[in-house]
């Protein structure tokens, strides 16, 4: 388990510090995230990444148990 940990929060990590190149790709503005603008308040609801995260992370996951 703590070596899951560690792993996880490398990869965690790495996103981080990759994200401006990663939101360069359109991640985070998919078809499908809400936004919705009002009198300079925003509000970002991003369900499509969130899908399309969890899926990649499932694949992920189920094949390193595999």
């Amino acid at each position: 388990m703590s070596r899951f940990l560690i792993i996880f929060g490398l990869f965690i990590l790495a996103a981080g510090l990759a994200w401006p190149w990663l939101s360069r790709l359109g991640l985070g503005r998919l078809p499908g995230d809400i936004v919705i603008e009002r009198d300079g308040t925003t509000i970002y609801i991003p369900l499509m990444t969130c899908i399309l995260a969890s899926i990649v992370l499932s694949l992920v996951l189920w094949a390193l148990n595999k």
